[in-house]
């Protein structure tokens, strides 16, 4: 059974922008002796707890008591207040008659919770969603794509996962899937293109508008390379 797959921040949901100004305010505050800015473009798709950790350990100053806790509700209150869909992202899911997932590093409070915001749930539909505290290794490990194609019962090789960081990329290249890059969201730095083109991905796009034809490319693709392996075993 073929499935496309969705990381949800930066994909379904524009929401990386908001988090990052909000962890870019605080670290500044926190931290004034990283460049936070930098740090934050490297860490696209992590988690904010690996972000923190990484970042509290390259710092001369220390976080403050709850750090991750402070930041998490003041993220998610921002999100209930700012976020928006990914434009297009509605009418793509419509126009595409595929099983679907959603797969993330954030917690399944904040993903609930963002697809509920933006209506985006009623378009997906009651679609399994897996996220990071499901696995003791989150993106850019692959353990959480894995859990998704055993849970699901489908192999690696018949998932289209859309992703817009090089983390969430690289979980799901290593775990098999074919990759859609996406740089249409708010927060992709200019650069972003070419990096995920280096990392292997199948394809990027810049629109959402592009899923639908890419989607239909991928499944002929799919078939003559079926067709190429049962030809060869015959």
């Amino acid at each position: 059974m073929q499935t496309l797959i969705f990381d949800c921040d930066g994909v379904l949901v524009d929401s990386e922008v908001i988090a990052e100004r909000t962890l870019a305010q605080r670290l500044a505050q926190w931290l004034p002796d990283i460049d936070v800015e930098n740090a934050l473009n490297e860490a696209l798709g992590r988690t904010t707890e690996a972000i923190l950790e990484h970042l509290a350990a390259a710092s001369r100053h220390s976080l403050p008591q709850g750090a991750l806790s402070l930041l998490d509700d003041e993220i998610e209150a921002r999100l209930s207040r700012e976020l928006q869909p990914v434009p297009g992202v509605a009418q793509a899911i419509e126009a595409i008659d595929l099983a679907r997932a959603v797969v993330s590093n954030s917690r399944r409070q904040r993903v609930e919770s963002s697809l509920a915001t933006t209506g985006l749930r009623h378009v997906l539909g009651e679609v399994p969603i897996f996220c990071a505290e499901q696995v003791a290794r989150p993106k850019p490990d692959p353990a959480i794509y894995r859990l998704a194609a055993q849970t699901l019962g489908v192999a690696p090789a018949d998932c289209l996962v859309v992703e817009d960081s090089i983390s969430g990329s690289s979980a799901a290249l290593a775990a098999g899937m074919t990759v859609i890059g996406f740089v249409g969201a708010s927060h992709v730095p200019p650069n972003q293109a070419s990096r995920l083109r280096d990392l292997g991905v199948w394809q990027v796009m810049t629109d959402m508008r592009e899923l639908p034809e890419l989607v239909v490319s991928w499944q002929q693709q799919c078939r003559l390379n079926h067709q190429t392996r049962k030809g060869g075993a015959g």
